[in-house]
């Protein structure tokens, strides 16, 4: 099918959608870099090929007809549509990697030292997707992800795992409230509930270390990182997975509310999908994931 038999002058067209998202043959111009009376000659030009008025002219400004709006808004959807083909092409050409992590990881781990890699890596495009879900490592998005686990997994090949250990944290200025001493009902439990139990809820924690305690959270949340913002904030005690909450231990923002740990079933793996293509900047992200890991 030939199409340029059957459209107008892409010149026109071009110069259609400026004006109409402008709202003025002045602005349009420009934004195109032509003049005024260039842009009123391919507005008339357009109309005489398509046999009918674009605009009516009032004093001082322009309003579309119908049949304008209407290809206006196909000029408008299709740009769009080339414009991101382009980009995608673009970004493909590029060095680019795609991480997969936890909203908890991404946000307590893995953002803090990711300054490091594009610092050391400055052709790399880095993307990062957070999610709780399971992250698909079948659909080709992901190129390397960290999934909290026991190994071996089916859509993935490990190359790097470290354990974690977990313990009550809290603020600095909530513990000198509470004072020194072993948990007890009087305490206030910050509790995260998850589908993924994996990630251990007070009740698991008392049970597997052996206590003796009734647990009753005085505030819940849904996502591990609004949980340990609880913490921090003077609200309460929560389940602080040691790994993942070091800046905040390091800075002193959180303090360990017991002596009390638990060493974790799962691990930290650092992933590759077993039907992914290599790349270099997968390799290399995959590379430092695993020094970083194990630092």
């Amino acid at each position: 099918m030939q199409f340029r038999r059957r459209l107008p002058s892409l010149t026109a067209l071009v110069t259609l959608e400026a004006v109409l998202r402008r709202k003025s043959f002045t602005l349009a111009a420009t934004e195109l870099g032509v003049t005024q009376a260039a842009v009123s000659r391919q507005i008339a030009s357009l109309e005489e090929e398509l046999g009918q008025t674009l605009f009516l002219r009032k004093h001082r400004a322009i309003e579309p007809t119908p049949a304008c709006v209407s290809l206006g808004a196909t000029l408008a959807k299709s740009f769009a549509d080339i414009a991101e083909s382009v980009e995608a092409i673009q970004s493909r050409s590029q060095d680019v990697v795609t991480i997969g992590a936890t909203v908890a990881f991404s946000s307590f781990w893995l953002l803090p030292r990711l300054a490091e890699f594009r610092r050391a890596n400055p052709g790399i495009l880095v993307r990062v997707i957070s999610q709780d879900n399971p992250i698909s490592l079948d659909d080709g998005e992901i190129d390397v992800a960290i999934r909290y686990g026991v190994p071996p997994f089916s859509d993935g090949t490990v190359i790097a795992s470290r354990g974690d250990v977990v313990c009550p944290v809290c603020s600095p200025d909530h513990l000198r409230r509470r004072g020194h001493g072993p948990l007890g009902p009087a305490d206030e439990f910050i509790e995260t509930d998850v589908l993924d139990r994996s990630w251990y809820g007070w009740a698991q924690w008392v049970s597997l270390t052996g206590g003796n305690i009734e647990i009753k959270p005085s505030l819940r949340f849904n996502h591990y990182t609004e949980s340990i913002a609880a913490a921090r904030a003077g609200q309460g005690i929560a389940l602080g997975w040691r790994m993942l909450i070091g800046t905040f231990l390091e800075d002193g923002t959180l303090v360990p509310a017991s002596e009390t740990e638990l060493a974790a079933e799962g691990r930290y793996n650092v992933i590759v999908p077993i039907k992914a293509k290599r790349s270099n900047a997968r390799d290399l992200a995959a590379a430092w994931l695993t020094a970083s890991l194990h630092g």
